[in-house]
């Protein structure tokens, strides 16, 4: 990509990724225009800073519609057929269309694109050439890609570092001004808030943070100089036709994108990354380990560092803190900044995020939609359970009703009344409830035993229907697998002492919270899908 301003459309403008991507670029100073399937927060945010959106709703695009007729005439001036204007003021063409993995190769501005010889590149490919360019940290894995891409641009941007993060989720960075600077000027002045809290940070230097995402194989397009590696386990397995042997193959080939001066920050705990590094392994890393020459800074969740006090709950959050801090060391940067940084950090959208209460007890968003991300979180949801309840004791203010026991006095027969076990113990906590919409029914049928084993740490748990996603689902998997299969083998596995409930809508599953939840539970409401409505729903007054 050349340093010259350019006009850059993007198709699925509205996706975390892609949209930071396209804020990157208006920062840059170039112009900036899009289409989405649908209105969106994230949308609306970028109209705020002046990019021109087409979607359904304005009657201007159709993400992946077969017809014929094409709301924007990319050649750049009106087209007298066509009921919509043209999307550039200008009359000057576009010099590059980039779009989203979800985009079909049917969608009609690719197809128009490609009939005028428009460059085209799909998000990986563009982010890549970006990778080429600068000091990219890209930070791969399963889980924990989100939350550990914002420790590590929050840790630079407060060692003066100032690098820019694209991210797959929203962050409160602090240095807003390092944001705003740079942005293009536009018929609409972007709102105070545009870029104070969002998945982009823009920075001034050489240093660029990416999460590094396996989806599509599009890691592979990437080009850091220092590489992190949380964790490999099966996911994607409508990428990854050949399992987990075609995953660790892959990553095999992505970590070759190292160069000699180049930094591997690998998860010594896990197993499967550990299998990467062993001599032995039929994956072989190691020959190119032996060529490349690269350095490898290994961490687990045990390393730990004095002073460091997560704000965030969970093992896995060490984790990730721990993985931060290694690229830290690896930067030079001092480790009480490093450790002051993540002891501010208070988490990102849609990870375990605080939404408000309901009946006194707190209600939580999360993402999580694979059996280790929902075990992971459940775990974390039980420590803050467990926390919050020890402190209502400590203060002597506790909200609900603890369990308690009552037996009789053998010396006079009166009655005696007391918590069973010590604070902190499950049964004088509140519930911990998880409401959970499984997310395409691909990975819950290849993963289906390991879903039966992850809600252990739930008190009661709520399944709604399966998010069906769009072009990525197979007719002969759906007819093999649903949630109310799961819900039956989730009742076999718990057994009769938790309540597993199948509903089928988000009223239902509102009006039940609202009739039940008590002061003091915890409730998480979690998944890749829609359901981050019902969390809106639930809470709206």
């Amino acid at each position: 990509m050349e340093n010259k301003k350019q006009k850059i459309h993007f198709i699925g403008i509205g996706g975390i990724g892609v949209s930071a991507l396209a804020r990157y670029f208006l920062a840059r100073g170039d112009t900036v225009s899009g289409s989405d399937a649908a209105e969106s927060e994230i949308v609306e945010n970028l109209r705020g800073l002046g990019v021109k959106i087409y979607t359904p709703a304005n009657h201007l695009t159709i993400l992946g519609d077969n017809s014929p007729q094409l709301p924007l005439n990319l050649r750049g001036r009106e087209d007298s057929k066509s009921p919509t204007a043209s999307l550039l003021q200008s009359g000057e063409k576009i010099d590059l269309v980039i779009y989203s993995a979800a985009v079909r190769e049917d969608n009609p501005e690719l197809m128009e694109a490609w009939r005028l010889g428009i460059k085209t590149q799909k998000y990986a490919e563009a982010l890549g050439d970006l990778t080429k360019k600068m000091y990219t940290i890209a930070v791969s894995g399963m889980h924990g890609k989100s939350t550990t891409t914002a420790m590590i641009g929050l840790i630079m941007e407060k060692a003066g570092l100032n690098p820019t993060v694209i991210v797959g989720t929203k962050v409160e960075w602090n240095n807003v001004s390092a944001l705003n600077n740079g942005i293009a000027a536009s018929s609409t002045p972007p709102r105070n808030d545009t870029m104070s809290y969002g998945n982009f940070r823009f920075g001034k230097s050489k240093y660029l943070v990416i999460e590094a995402d396996e989806y599509d194989r599009s890691f592979l397009n990437y080009w850091p100089k220092v590489l992190v590696m949380l964790n490999i386990e099966e996911e994607h397995l409508d990428t990854y036709i050949g399992g987990l042997p075609d995953i660790m193959k892959t990553f095999r080939e992505y970590v070759g994108h190292l160069s000699g001066e180049g930094v591997l920050v690998a998860n010594e705990e896990d197993k499967n990354v550990a299998v990467l590094l062993n001599p032995k392994s039929e994956f072989l890393i190691s020959k190119q380990i032996q060529n490349s020459k690269f350095k490898i800074q290994k961490y687990n969740s045990e390393l730990g560092s004095r002073g460091l006090k997560l704000k965030i709950p969970g093992q896995h959050n060490l984790s990730n803190a721990n993985a931060a801090l290694a690229v830290a060391r690896v930067l030079g940067i001092d480790e009480k900044i490093a450790i002051g940084a993540l002891n501010d950090f208070s988490g990102t959208w849609r990870r375990m995020e605080y939404k408000g209460e309901l009946n006194g007890a707190k209600v939580y968003d999360d993402y999580a939609h694979h059996p280790t991300e929902i075990k992971a979180t459940l775990a974390g949801a039980r420590e803050l359970l467990k926390k919050s309840h020890c402190e209502a004791v400590g203060r002597r203010k506790v909200a609900w009703r603890p369990r308690r026991f009552t037996r009789s006095n053998p010396a006079d027969g009166s009655e005696i009344t007391g918590s069973p076990r010590p604070c902190g113990a499950r049964d004088d906590q509140g519930r911990l409830w998880c409401v959970f919409q499984p997310h395409q029914y691909q990975r819950t049928y290849k993963l289906f035993e390991q879903f039966t084993e992850s809600f252990a740490d739930a008190d009661k748990a709520i399944i709604l229907p399966i998010y069906s996603v769009a072009g990525r689902e197979k007719e002969s998997i759906k007819k093999k697998v649903s949630s109310e299969r799961l819900v039956k083998a989730l009742r076999q596995a718990q057994g009769k002492q938790k309540e597993i409930l199948y509903m089928d809508d988000f009223d239902k599953v509102a009006e039940y919270l609202r009739e039940n939840l008590d002061a003091g539970d915890i409730c998480v409401i979690m998944g890749a899908g829609d359901i981050y409505k019902l969390t809106n729903q639930l809470l709206i007054k």
